[in-house]
């Protein structure tokens, strides 16, 4: 496998810090777990797919002005009391050494202000499609919607682990929910998303979310054929439904679709080479100081060895 990869990295350490134990720890007593964890993981992709390019995405924003303008409930019950995002205080500790460690392998990071990670890797992904294979990793579903088998664009689902990766490009989306393969953000919007403070439409479940993508091809057919006075393909009281959240539906849009074209110089001059060694040879000192400092040396000496053999 050679291409592009892009992680969804805040996904990613969310995953390590609850997966490996609390326990693990730098010298002075700091959780290091979801460094560890992530620096593992990311060891183990490239070790296995063995990607060309690959780019670290961040949330400069993880709940963007524009979002929450078009629907107030976006993500509101993730809101702290001091209006920032409940990240464990465990687990906002360890965010800058994971900033340090990656900029010290000489890692592409990226992200944008305004903008969560989910839009720079829909940013990059349709970009990188143009020159080969696009790899996205996450455990988040909203980024099934960029899959696309003309590039191909396809997701790395990390539900059961980064050894037990699935892999989910268009014909599997399909397979999974009833819809076509590029057709996620319009079911999304309809059956809703608790997780992210998506309501959806009241009334519209999972099957009949789905007949709907796939009987009128996208939420904008959809709302089309509302708008025509079509009564034929919607199911049984779906119509009535649909014109009830016309509100809801006119916003969500905007909620739902990954952004994927972020103008940004963040973006246009980043260098996603997969590196085989830190690029600084100071780095290469500084790694060791953190690897000492934050007891990294296991994980550490992993990803070197696996970006060593991946450039030749």
């Amino acid at each position: 496998m050679s291409g592009l990869m892009l992680l969804d990295t805040p996904s990613l350490y969310f995953r390590a810090f609850f997966g490996v134990p609390e326990s693990v720890k730098a010298p002075d007593g700091t959780p290091v777990n979801a460094v560890r964890g992530l620096v593992d993981m990311i060891a183990r992709l490239v070790q296995d797919r063995r990607p060309d390019r690959l780019v670290c995405c961040m949330d400069a924003d993880w709940r963007p002005a524009f979002r929450v303008e078009a629907l107030p409930s976006y993500k509101a019950h993730r809101v702290a009391d001091d209006g920032g995002d409940q990240t464990p205080d465990a687990l906002e500790a360890q965010l800058p050494v994971i900033d340090a460690v990656l900029k010290a392998f000489g890692l592409a990071v990226a992200g944008v202000p305004g903008y969560e990670a989910d839009d720079v890797i829909g940013t990059l992904a349709v970009r990188g499609a143009a020159q080969g294979p696009v790899d996205i990793v996450t455990g988040d579903r909203d980024l099934f919607q960029l899959v696309d088998e003309r590039g191909p664009v396809q997701v790395l689902y990390t539900a059961r682990g980064i050894r037990n990766l699935q892999v989910m490009g268009e014909k599997e989306v399909a397979a999974k929910y009833g819809i076509p393969g590029r057709g996620y953000a319009d079911y999304a919007t309809l059956r809703g998303d608790p997780s992210d403070g998506l309501p959806g439409v009241p009334g519209i479940g999972d099957k009949t979310a789905a007949a709907l993508v796939t009987r009128f091809g996208s939420l904008e057919g959809i709302l089309a054929a509302l708008q025509a006075g079509t009564t034929e393909g919607f199911p049984a009281g779906a119509r009535r439904r649909m014109e009830a959240a016309s509100d809801y539906l006119a916003a969500a849009e905007t909620v739902v679709k990954v952004v994927t074209g972020i103008d940004d110089p963040v973006l246009s001059g980043l260098d996603d080479r997969l590196p085989a060694e830190p690029r600084d040879p100071a780095a290469l000192v500084a790694l060791a100081a953190l690897a000492d400092e934050w007891n990294l040396s296991g994980p550490v000496n992993r990803l070197l060895n696996a970006l060593a053999p991946a450039a030749s």
